[in-house]
């Protein structure tokens, strides 16, 4: 699995809005989260409307087309444009910014095991 993260920027006067609609996200969208893919997604927002967004998916373009073929993301992208400021027209499934992976602890953690392991 791709570990993914990204960043959008959540419009300040939106934050209630936003993380209301997130409580309760439409069932056929989550059912078509899955079917596509994306695991283990989850999203952070900061006071300042900084959203971080994580998944684990096996390839992000193939989950993004595999979304992308649902009406009900449509639906949702369209819905959830409206919360976001720099998107310069993209949707917020698309438009967001990808961060780089400088550490992940288990993978640091199974280089130093499998070092020991060649020791023995």
């Amino acid at each position: 699995m791709r570990r993914v993260c990204f960043r959008l920027q959540v419009r300040p006067d939106r934050l209630d809005e936003y993380v209301r609609r997130h409580s309760q996200v439409w069932p056929e969208m989550l059912r078509a989260l899955e079917e596509a893919g994306w695991t283990n997604y989850s999203l952070f927002l900061g006071q300042d409307g900084l959203l971080i967004g994580y998944v684990e998916v096996a390839s992000l373009a193939d989950a993004q087309a595999a979304m992308e073929a649902t009406e009900v993301n449509a639906r949702w992208q369209e819905q959830m444009s409206e919360f976001f400021v720099e998107l310069d027209g993209s949707r917020p499934d698309t438009g967001f910014t990808q961060l780089t992976e400088v550490f992940h602890l288990e993978d640091q953690l199974d280089a130093i095991r499998s070092d020991q392991s060649e020791d023995i």
